[in-house]
């Protein structure tokens, strides 16, 4: 019963442009990347369909911020996805994830993509799940060699890419 009620305490929902500082600052405390605070309000304010908060009460204790690639409409791209220590070992992440990808807006996504480092097993593991759920394929690819970024910041990115997976939209086109 305490786990039920810890669930029904948590509020999942589009940001408003005033979480983006609070995603920012959980951003801050984990181990993400840090973008500006100014990325964080403008993926709230201009891609609140495609992102997701987590709340408990007033507290940002979830985020993920991602948006329909422009150039391919049926690819969804996860640009983060942050979860406080307070909510680590619960599922958060997949939960987000699995909500947002439900949404309508994504009715005519097929795939889900993210770059993720060799390093970064937590975010490795749950494409792996959300590909299981989804009883679709994943498949990883180089993208960012280590030495497109300046000097010695960065090492190399691999894309994720789940799917295919048929959504409301590609299963009404069918139909008819």
């Amino acid at each position: 019963m305490g786990d039920h009620s810890l669930k029904e305490s948590l509020v999942f929902e589009a940001p408003s442009k005033e979480d983006g500082q609070k995603m920012w600052a959980l951003a801050k405390k984990t181990s993400l990347d840090l973008n500006s605070a100014y990325k964080y309000v403008m993926m709230a304010e201009y891609f609140s369909e495609t992102c997701m908060t987590v709340k408990e009460k007033d507290d940002v204790v979830g985020f993920v911020t991602g948006f329909i690639q422009p150039d391919n409409p049926d690819v969804y791209f996860v640009w983060q996805v942050g979860v406080d220590a307070s909510q680590r070992g619960r599922g958060l992440a997949f939960r987000m994830l699995d909500t947002l990808l439900s949404r309508p807006v994504m009715e005519d996504v097929s795939y889900v993509e993210a770059t993720i480092t060799k390093d970064n097993k937590a975010s490795q593991a749950l494409f792996k799940k959300i590909a299981e759920t989804r009883n679709t394929e994943f498949t990883v690819t180089e993208t960012f060699p280590a030495d497109v970024f300046p000097g010695d910041s960065g090492e190399a990115e691999f894309t994720y890419r789940i799917g295919p997976f048929p959504y409301a939209g590609s299963q009404k086109k069918e139909a008819d």
